[in-house]
């Protein structure tokens, strides 16, 4: 595959999707982002957009929606079509947090005759300012993970190692587990965000705040149940030792969560009135 392979960023509209099409373009390469209103329609729920998105291209990267899982039927169709590559964006809690949707997917991509890389980053920062923002906004962050540390990464780090995957060869056949350079509880990320904003937030582990914060969303009792234990398991599995990969890929640090939380105060991120 050449420096002018055309790449297919699948996902590639998000957090870290839209970082990886933003690097990928940056280097000078070809970037077909596809997605249900794109110039080639693509959608997972409809194999009839799935051919036009695929034509021509060596190269793809795939990041699905959130608790998706990828279609059977896309992984042969998309080898019929030239797909030689995939890099998969998967996640390091996808066993203890029961993705077995992702798990499914993880074993078709190592299994599709296709080279293949597999991306298991941990929570991403910038989570504190798209499923965590409102609570923070609030004042009060409620999320049943006890003290356990997590590796927070960036996004931009988390982009940059995806990139790395498809424009070169050292990581074809691994899969990656990447963290952030320091491990941080989130009581410990929570505080860091207060010192940068100058407000005071409250982290409240406790399952049960957490189950009354989910009812007052009008969650039915089962998926309340789900997503309780989900987090529970995720705290008793301990704390995160920092991988270390993110700067033996990129030959640097990656980005410590304090210097993010820093960023994003000044960027307004946490301004009630946004």
């Amino acid at each position: 595959m050449s420096q002018t392979s055309p790449i297919l960023v699948l996902g590639g509209t998000g957090t870290v999707g839209s970082r990886v099409t933003a690097r990928l373009r940056d280097a000078g390469r070809d970037v077909r982002v596809a997605t249900r209103r794109s110039a080639r329609r693509f959608d997972w729920e409809d194999p009839g957009t799935w051919a036009a998105a695929l034509e021509g291209v060596p190269i793809m990267f795939v990041l699905l929606p959130d608790r998706t899982g990828l279609p059977e039927a896309f992984l042969p169709e998309a080898l019929r079509a030239g797909v030689r590559r995939v890099v998969l964006h998967s996640d390091r809690g996808l066993e203890v947090m029961g993705m077995d949707q992702l798990q499914k997917t993880e074993a078709w991509v190592r299994n599709s005759g296709a080279e293949w890389t597999i991306v298991r980053p941990d929570w991403f920062h910038q989570d504190f300012e798209t499923f965590f923002r409102q609570s923070v906004v609030d004042g009060r962050l409620c999320l049943p993970v006890g003290g356990a540390r997590q590796g927070f990464i960036d996004a931009d780090d988390i982009a940059a190692v995806e990139v790395a995957a498809l424009t070169g060869d050292d990581l074809t056949g691994q899969l990656v587990e990447i963290t952030g350079p320091r491990a941080l509880s989130f009581g410990d990320a929570v505080a860091e965000i207060s010192r940068a904003t100058g407000r005071r937030i409250v982290f409240d582990a406790s399952p049960d705040s957490y189950r009354e914060t989910l009812r007052a969303d009008g969650l039915p009792d089962e998926v309340v149940e789900a997503l309780t234990g989900s987090f529970v398991r995720l705290g008793e599995r301990g704390d995160t030792v920092p991988t270390g990969v993110v700067e033996k890929i990129l030959g640097r640090p990656g980005r410590d969560f304090a210097a993010y939380a820093d960023d994003a105060a000044a960027r307004g991120v946490w301004n009630p009135a946004l």
